[in-house]
């Protein structure tokens, strides 16, 4: 894919940890008729052996309708990404009536345009992370119990890390509250520019700056094996599913 001097790489990866079931999902989808429109997203299932799995299904579903029948010169990406995570919330809801698990599900996509705009969009504690030249831009903040604790000044971000309750969600998808859904948009992205969509089960292993220099190091291939490997380890047999997306704008050889 070539357009605004840079080409996109871009890899995924995903494996089920230490867990006995596989409840994240990940896509990397480009549009079926725009060159240089693509989606990334991951889903953190979550409510016992099937619900997880079922509500992370229901997510894919839903943003892979929504993003095939979106045209940016008619519609608004950032519209579009909100659409995504509360349709997919209802139909969740819906699957509960039928089903006897609670499925709940996290939400994290970014949506880069042709013309080089991108725009994201999470709910829960799935994150994106935007890097330039291994320098951490931006990354979203969680929607989880610690982080409140964070940003009152009550806990560090390495204490929330280790935090017994670190796992407690304070908004996703399916559950009784309507999820929130914060935006992010980036005007225009730029050669050496690197996002990162991925779990819990990846980043509660790594810095930010560990990341950004995974990231500007390797190719998104390499890198999404290196990262799941390491998590891996660093999990010592308690790490959770694990799930990445990662697009790399690589500047283009004069």
């Amino acid at each position: 894919m070539v357009s605004k001097g840079y080409r996109l790489t871009a890899a995924t990866g995903i494996h089920k940890g230490d867990r006995e079931y596989q409840q994240d999902q990940i896509a990397l989808i480009s549009h079926p008729r725009l060159t240089g429109c693509v989606l990334g997203i991951v889903a953190d299932g979550m409510g016992g052996r099937s619900g997880g799995r079922k509500a992370s299904d229901q997510v894919m579903m839903t943003a892979k309708q929504l993003f095939e029948r979106y045209s940016p010169d008619h519609d608004d990406a950032s519209s579009l990404l909100k659409q995504m995570v509360h349709e997919a919330h209802i139909v969740i809801k819906l699957t509960a009536i039928s089903s006897e698990q609670e499925p709940h599900s996290t939400f994290a996509a970014f949506l880069i345009n042709p013309a080089g705009d991108c725009h994201w969009v999470h709910a829960g504690d799935s994150r994106i992370y935007h890097f330039h030249g291994g320098q951490l831009v931006k990354r979203t903040m969680d929607h989880s119990y610690v982080q409140t604790l964070v940003d009152r000044g009550e806990l560090t971000e390495e204490e929330a890390n280790v935090h017994p309750q670190s796992n407690i969600l304070m908004g996703c998808l399916g559950a009784e509250d309507d999820p929130p859904a914060d935006l992010h948009f980036i005007p225009q992205l730029k050669p050496g520019d690197v996002l990162l969509a991925c779990s819990d089960g990846v980043w509660h292993y790594f810095s930010p700056s560990e990341l950004g220099s995974v990231l500007s190091s390797l190719s998104p291939r390499e890198a999404t094996e290196f990262l799941i490997e390491k998590a891996r380890s660093r999990g010592r047999g308690g790490g959770d599913n694990l799930s990445l997306v990662i697009v790399k704008l690589d500047p283009l050889d004069s």
